[in-house]
C-alpha cells in the first residue's frame, strides 16, 4: 500500500465524497498521533505539536504553510508559546476527504526537517 505522505492532493469539488467511517478508521491507523474531532458536526483531523519555545513553533507553522500552498489545501493553524496546533478538514464538503489524511501525514514529516 502506498504511504499517504507519498500521495498528492487532488482538486476537490463541493460534490466530492467524504471518506466513509470505515475508511477514516483505517486511515487513522497510519496517523497515531492525530485525533479525529467532531466540531459542530464536521469531522476534522487535529494534532498539537510541542516545541521548546515560540520561535521553533513558529518555524514549524511556516513549514505547514508552505506545505499547504504546495498542496493547494489549507489547515487551521494555532500558534502558541511552545506549541503549534494543526487541524485539517475540507471546507467545501464540510468533512474529511482523503486530502486531509495525506496532508496530516505530510505534516508529520515536517518534524524531521
Amino acid at each position: 500500500m502506498e504511504q499517504l505522505s507519498e500521495l498528492q492532493c487532488e482538486a476537490c469539488r463541493a460534490d466530492a465524497p467524504m471518506v466513509s467511517g470505515d475508511e477514516a478508521a483505517n486511515l487513522m491507523t497510519t496517523l497515531p498521533e492525530w485525533q479525529l474531532l467532531d466540531v459542530d458536526g464536521i469531522n476534522q483531523l487535529h494534532r498539537v505539536y510541542k516545541f521548546r519555545n515560540f520561535k521553533l513553533a513558529w518555524a514549524f507553522a511556516d513549514k505547514v504553510a508552505e506545505l499547504a500552498e504546495a498542496e493547494g489545501h489549507h489547515p487551521a493553524i494555532l500558534l502558541e508559546w511552545g506549541s503549534c496546533s494543526v487541524t485539517w478538514w475540507t471546507h467545501k464538503i464540510k468533512g474529511l476527504h482523503k486530502n486531509d489524511f495525506i496532508c496530516a501525514a505530510k505534516t508529520d514529516l515536517l518534524l524531521d526537517e
